[in-house]
């Protein structure tokens, strides 16, 4: 049994909470929250009435023996500065996406997982998805031959109210982009999960439809895959009135596309198989064949998020704790997401190819300040 401590009481933090709190059969066992905290004291004082634990300030809940993990649900120019004070607390990580904004925060928390030994997570919850684990195995297998191009599409819409409802959003500071590192960053990372790393980005970005923020409302890029695939990217949160995100793997044997994260379409050539000289136009689909093993648990939370992939993404934090491993997604890909994210942002500040790592100067080039931790002033809310 790991106890957790919640930093960050805003939506994606009571989110968490309550799924921690759920007794779900596949945590149960495995994960109790203990306490939450954050800068302003009444948001944390309602989540602490809600879940029925603890309602404690950063520094407190750090310096809890009883805490054994801390999931950071915070603006996202925080989460590797905050990780790092966890690490060096004792404390297991699991950072909500991004891992960060800044890479040098990121080199930074890495050292000290490293020196510290203790595990550190990024929430990628699509890689959970069953949908997205048969595409892995069907790329993994052959079943698509060799894999061709790769499409990822996140047409999203965010309102101003939405940017309104938290002053760190929307800017460069501390959500670190915009509709790319915010909204799509888990699209990113799902790709590179399904087709390999990202070898080289060409990429434009533009604010089109919002009004004072300091990052962008639409991205675009070209993709190269390190084993020659070729990949289109879209990002926006100025898709009105929002449409669904879809990630599409192409291959010379089969294809398959995953759309709000369903299993929309697949194909996998059988033996001595030969579509026609002007291929299918999308016939063929054998997705329906699969969707009996793809059953899954549809329950939803007050905020709309399945919990059954983030369920399953703690669930392998707690193993890989106890079993001394990585987890699925760990802060090395949480650190491989983030240079595609700034090197999309390199690409299109400059007009050239850049490859991923290859970005100068990140996008946070300060340490963002962060209140209730000896030694780091505040600045913003953690709420």
């Amino acid at each position: 049994m790991l106890n957790f401590g919640i930093i960050g009481c805003g939506s994606i933090g009571g989110f968490l909470g309550r799924l921690l709190t759920r007794r779900d059969g596949e945590l149960a066992d495995r994960a109790r929250l203990v306490a939450v905290a954050g800068r302003n004291p009444a948001p944390v004082r309602a989540l602490a009435a809600e879940l029925g634990c603890e309602a404690l300030d950063v520094a407190d809940l750090l310096a809890r023996p009883d805490v054994d993990a801390v999931v950071v649900c915070t603006p996202s120019g925080t989460h590797a500065e905050l990780g790092t004070a966890a690490l060096e607390a004792g404390k297991h990580v699991l950072l909500e996406k991004p891992v960060d904004v800044c890479r040098d925060a990121v080199e930074r928390l890495l050292a000290t997982a490293r020196r510290t030994g203790r595990t550190v997570g990024v929430v990628s919850q699509r890689r959970f998805d069953p949908a997205a684990r048969l595409a892995r195995a069907a790329v993994r297998d052959g079943a698509l031959g060799r894999v061709t191009s790769v499409l990822i599409e996140v047409p999203w819409w965010r309102g101003d109210a939405y940017y309104a409802g938290g002053t760190w959003r929307g800017t460069r500071a501390l959500d670190g982009g915009g509709a790319l590192m915010n909204q799509a960053v888990q699209a990113v990372d799902l790709a590179m999960w399904l087709a390999g790393p990202v070898e080289e980005v060409a990429a434009h970005t533009a604010l089109l439809a919002h009004h004072g923020l300091e990052v962008e409302d639409v991205a675009t890029a070209s993709l190269r895959f390190a084993d020659g695939a070729l990949g289109a990217l879209l990002a926006t949160t100025a898709a009105y009135p929002g449409r669904t995100a879809r990630i599409a793997v192409h291959g010379d044997r089969g294809s398959v596309v995953i759309d709000n994260d369903e299993l929309a379409y697949f194909h996998a050539a059988q033996d001595g198989e030969q579509a026609t000289a002007y291929g299918a136009y999308g016939a063929g689909n054998q997705a329906d064949a699969h969707r009996p093993s793809l059953a899954a648990d549809g329950t939803r939370d007050s905020i709309g998020l399945l919990y059954q992939p983030h369920r399953d993404q703690l669930a392998d934090f707690c193993d890989a704790i106890a079993a001394g491993r990585s987890p699925l997604v760990d802060a090395e890909a949480g650190r491989r997401a983030l240079d595609v994210v700034l090197a999309v942002y390199a690409s299109a500040r400059t007009g050239r190819a850049v490859r991923p790592g290859d970005t100068g100067t990140p996008v946070s080039s300060g340490t963002p300040e962060i209140p209730g931790i000896p030694g780091i002033p505040g600045k913003e809310s953690l709420s």
